[in-house]
């Protein structure tokens, strides 16, 4: 912005010199000076500031008029160069970029160094600082504008407004932003439990947890081969689990299925075949023999030949008989 807009309500002194600044040089010539005086005067009157009538004041019109003879260029055309070149990173500290300016604008303008003057730069600064972070949120897509001023803490009547987008969009973005926050902290809390822990191993708890890559590789500091590593081990890891637990509900299936025909001793194969006769004396359906064997434990091999060839139980039994 530049120094003749900072308020609606201008300070006198600015008032003053953007009034000045609109004067041609003929206007400060010596026989029309105390015309340009009555005249700027008048006009200040006319816009609400009490000046012809008002000593002091009418005494700061006359010192501003002198000051601009005396360097020879209005105050407001130097004050304006030096805000209009400033960037953001120049305001990035308002207080200290408008001392900085007033020492820099001062040596022509030693008034600038009053107290008063000096809020007023100072609200110039803060109010440019705004600005220029509003430019460069107009620059990125809206959603991203939000966002970076959000960032910026920005209140959200100033943000819609500077953006021209709906309560709706600015609330959509703004949950997001709360989410992601949330996330944040809540990765924050799982770094934290496993501090002590290898890098891999904090990678994979994050995967675990279901993090996603981009915030691992921010958070953990890690870089993304080191997360590609971490998921490829942890599915080997995940293969080896699953085949460990194929082979022991294998073994645990052939555990409880028992011995294959040939290697059930005689005398309990004996057993067996008195207790299947007893079954199947009791019911005819597959599923209840095969049901009530197992509650016998009497072998799946047996139980097969049960319900698809009882016939041959009779050459088993001969045959465990000897």
């Amino acid at each position: 912005m530049s120094a003749d807009s900072v308020t609606a309500r201008k300070p006198l002194w600015l008032a003053i010199e953007g009034m000045i600044l609109d004067v041609s040089d003929q206007g400060f010539a010596a026989e029309k000076q105390e015309g340009t005086i009555q005249q700027l005067a008048a006009e200040l009157d006319a816009a609400g500031y009490r000046v012809s009538r008002n000593a002091g004041n009418m005494l700061q019109l006359r010192w501003a008029m002198d000051a601009r003879l005396a360097v020879g260029r209005p105050l407001l055309q130097d004050l304006n160069t030096a805000v209009a070149a400033l960037t953001l990173d120049d305001v990035a500290d308002p207080r200290q970029t408008s001392m900085r300016l007033i020492d820099d604008v001062g040596r022509a303008w030693p008034r600038l160094r009053d107290s008063q003057r000096q809020t007023d730069i100072l609200q110039i600064i803060e109010q440019t600082w705004l600005d220029l972070l509003i430019a460069r949120a107009k620059e990125l897509a809206a959603d991203q504008g939000i966002r970076y001023l959000l960032a910026e803490n920005l209140a959200s009547a100033v943000i819609t407004s500077a953006l021209g987008v709906s309560d709706e969009q600015f609330g959509q973005v703004k949950a997001a932003v709360a989410a992601e926050g949330a996330e944040r902290k809540r990765v924050a809390g799982l770094l934290e439990a496993v501090a002590e822990s290898s890098a891999e191993d904090k990678i994979k708890h994050l995967i675990t947890s279901k993090v996603a890559d981009e915030l691992i590789v921010e958070m953990a500091a890690v870089e993304q081969a080191a997360v590609d590593s971490a998921k490829q081990a942890m599915a080997e890891e995940l293969q080896q689990a699953q085949r460990l637990a194929e082979e022991a509900a294998a073994a645990k299936a052939a555990a409880a299925a028992g011995p294959p025909l040939e290697d059930i001793p005689a005398d309990e194969m004996l057993e067996y075949i008195e207790s299947i006769r007893e079954i199947l004396e009791f019911s005819d359906q597959e599923e209840e023999i095969r049901t009530m064997c197992g509650q016998s434990d009497i072998p799946t091999s047996l139980v097969d030949v049960a319900v698809s060839d009882p016939d041959k139980l009779d050459e088993l039994e001969a045959k465990a008989e000897g």
